[in-house]
């Protein structure tokens, strides 16, 4: 037996109270209200049958102004009634309410909800809609320009639009309605878009278990939010493990920038205003997540979104705006760019998942094994499961396992590599230490691609030469450089 679907719904009799079900079909995708069947599906009769087919449509147009078709069937010897209903573009409510049928359950519209669907019902978005107050005038002339530059660069607008009015530009970017600008407008080019759309920022924490330990808000223009969050996540959550590729300083980082910026600019443009929260984006040791309000159709699933899926902003004057400065594409291939992205780096996939209330869109990408083990060991923190073992040893034991990690992630050349003589070595040794004067001989062993005991011997070298002394505790103490002379950087 076929389960009850976002198009059928079974009832054992008829309640007046079951207008609320013929009132979701018809705000959502149509659908049968079989009255006469029990949970299963399994037809059990129904009394009344005939009076029933005089009073149900008499009902139905009353009440929610709309006509639906009632239908006589039997199977098994026993009748029911079928009730039919015709998705309707205009929204229906039952005494001031409007329900809606999402999947197999029914719900009541209401706050956000609501506003988005009556919006679409009318062929409006919520980007779309007029924000009486705000005049050409109250635009940052600033951002102004620098999307022009942006639109210009990338070959989306011709130069002439750097010597044209604003005025100009909001015209041909459709974000003007009569006499006033759209909230996109708003958006987009006001210096502070959040004293008009309440929660329209950004927000970073890095989290450990249940704590945060600090964390950030990013206000101004969509423009800048990216800029900026982008800034904050690569110069101050994102750890990067340092290597040298020669005299040469390379940074590899747990996410691949692209595939962050992409990500973001995702939850800058599909995100629903109308809702009263902010992006938020999780740090932690092993993983960064962001949630934003995104409301996905009902013929979309999160699992799906990194298939081949024709565009549909949820925002779509913003989305053309970030599209003219070419900051996105045009057929919607950001989510499965991000997929690419990462694989390509060999990350971890990236995973979608609505939460449990249906209004809110995660992303989050998980940190490679070899990541965390050599991030680990650059805080030295590595450790083995075998107790009783103090930190020396542990870091001994794990030598092994963190090259593996630094090969795989492209940090150094390894013991089983070419080496590089004694005097290069030290020389590196030096220029690190210079950077953070706290590593520990397990960070500089992935630094430089040799064994804890292999710096140990190039620390002792060094320090007999006079070019470095340790300072405090063995453990928590620094290093300090006494030579003169420069080192590579």
């Amino acid at each position: 037996m076929t389960p009850e679907t976002q198009n059928v719904e079974w009832k054992r009799s008829w309640r007046d109270e079951y207008l609320k079900w013929i009132c979701g079909f018809a705000n959502a995708q149509g659908g049968v209200l079989e009255i006469g069947k029990d949970d299963s599906g399994e037809v059990v009769g129904v009394e009344g049958v005939l009076r029933l087919l005089e009073e149900i449509p008499g009902k139905v147009q009353s009440l929610l102004g709309i006509v639906v078709d009632v239908n006589l069937r039997s199977e098994s010897g026993r009748e029911y009634l079928e009730i039919a209903v015709e998705p309707h573009p205009n929204p229906i409510s039952y005494k001031g309410e409007f329900h809606f049928r999402s999947g197999s359950t029914k719900q009541v519209l209401r706050g956000a909800a609501l506003n988005r669907f009556l919006l679409a019902r009318y062929g409006k978005t919520w980007d779309d809609m007029p924000l009486p107050g705000v005049g050409l005038k109250d635009l940052d002339d600033r951002v102004v320009d620098a999307f022009r530059r942006r639109a210009v660069g990338s070959g989306r607008l011709p130069a002439e639009v750097l010597g044209e009015p604003v005025e100009r530009l909001v015209e041909n970017l459709s974000l003007r309605d009569g006499e006033h600008l759209k909230r996109a407008a708003a958006l987009l080019f006001h210096p502070s878009p959040r004293r008009l759309v309440p929660d329209a920022y950004v927000k970073i924490g890095y989290f450990r278990g249940s704590e945060l330990l600090f964390q950030d808000e990013v206000e101004g223009d969509l423009f800048t939010q990216v800029d900026k969050t982008m800034d904050l996540l690569y110069t101050k959550y994102a750890r990067g493990l340092v290597s040298y590729d020669g005299v040469y300083r390379v940074e590899t980082f747990p996410v691949p920038r692209e595939a962050m910026r992409e990500a973001v600019i995702n939850a800058v443009i599909h995100r629903d205003y109308a809702s009263p929260t902010t992006i938020q984006i999780r740090v932690r040791d092993d993983r960064i997540a962001i949630w934003n309000a995104a409301h996905l159709t009902p013929e979309w699933a999160a699992e799906l979104l990194a298939d081949e899926m024709s565009s549909r902003p949820h925002n779509p004057r913003i989305a053309y705006a970030f599209f003219r400065a070419g900051m996105i594409e045009a057929w919607g291939r950001g989510i499965r760019r991000i997929v690419d992205i990462c694989r390509e780096a060999g990350n971890p996939t990236p995973t979608w998942r609505l939460d449990g209330g249906g209004d809110g869109l995660w992303v989050r990408f998980p940190f490679s094994e070899a990541y965390q083990a050599a991030d680990a060991a650059a805080r030295g923190n590595a450790t083995t499961t075998q107790e009783g073992r103090d930190t020396t040893q542990e870091i001994g034991e794990t030598t092994q396992e963190i090259g593996e990690t630094t090969q795989e992630i492209g940090k150094a050349t390894r013991e089983s590599g070419v080496e590089a003589d004694s005097r290069s070595t030290r020389d590196r040794i030096v220029a690190l230490l210079r950077i953070d004067p706290t590593l520990t001989r397990a960070a500089l062993a992935t630094h430089v691609g040799m064994t804890p005991e292999g710096v140990k011997y190039h620390l002792d070298k060094l320090r007999e030469a006079g070019r470095i002394r340790h300072v405090g505790p063995t453990k928590k103490g620094r290093w300090e450089i006494l030579e003169s002379e420069s080192t590579p950087p």
